[in-house]
């Protein structure tokens, strides 16, 4: 067994999607960052039409949006720096909106288990446990839980179907195109939305905003991602697919 926050399958995995099916790696909305979000989600996801040759036309003027009603978060460099539990304070803030605008799909009132935070360090290995109990105690006025990963089950993208079984079984949805991913990576939270069913948004920028005094370098797996989603899109033409079952 590898280290506790290693993902070799999971890398490998990206690889072959990538070879075989790149459209998969492609996001239906990218945005700089998670404070971007939009609070109704579905007329700006963008997945490729099923016939024709245009691209360019959101489903929403197709006449069909979908109803997002469950989000799946990224921890890091998503949320907080990687690697740490430190919220900036417009995350937070972001975290707040969702919960408590009177129109917002996610607002805990109307739809408690709405929000999840899916990620590949807190909650996938005991060693981290301390990181659940600290994200959990600063998310407990929203009602934001962190997933814990089955025993047997691997970490994303594989943990697909254990988190739509997740929010169906606190009946947030009735179909895995109800929910929307959020992460910065695309060989994880992008192809595990791909594998639930679901819809996928990229955080390109990660948590910190472009120009933010203190934003890292990117590593060479991000530059990587990100010279991958612009020559599928700009070069190939491909479009992110609708999720299975959408059409």
């Amino acid at each position: 067994m590898g280290a506790p926050n290693s993902n070799l399958r999971g890398f490998n995995h990206a690889v072959a999607t990538l070879l075989k099916q790149p459209a998969q790696f492609l996001p239906h909305l990218t945005i700089p960052t998670f404070t971007h979000l939009p609070e109704d989600l579905g007329p700006h996801l963008r997945p490729s039409p099923s016939t024709g040759t245009d691209t360019n036309t959101s489903i929403s003027e197709k006449g069909r949006v979908p109803n997002i009603r469950a989000l799946v978060l990224d921890k890091d460099n998503t949320l907080c720096p990687p690697k740490s539990t430190t919220f900036p304070p417009q995350i937070i803030q972001k975290l707040q909106a969702l919960r408590t605008s009177p129109t917002s799909p996610f607002r805990a009132s109307e739809n408690p288990h709405a929000i999840l935070i899916v990620s590949n360090r807190a909650g996938s290995h005991p060693s981290f446990d301390s990181e659940v109990r600290d994200l959990e105690s600063q998310l407990a006025h929203l009602s934001i839980p962190v997933f814990r990963l089955p025993p047997g089950v691997e970490k994303k993208p594989f943990c697909a179907n254990e988190v739509v079984q997740w929010f169906r079984e606190r009946e947030v949805i009735s179909s895995p195109n109800e929910i929307a991913v959020v992460g910065d990576r695309l060989g994880t939270d992008v192809l595990m939305a791909g594998m639930m069913g679901s819809w996928s948004v990229w955080c390109k920028e990660g948590v910190y905003e472009p120009g933010e005094t203190g934003k890292p370098d990117r590593n060479v797996l991000e530059k990587m991602e990100v010279w991958i989603e612009r020559y599928l899109r700009e070069q190939k033409g491909f479009r992110a697919p609708a999720p299975t079952g959408w059409n």
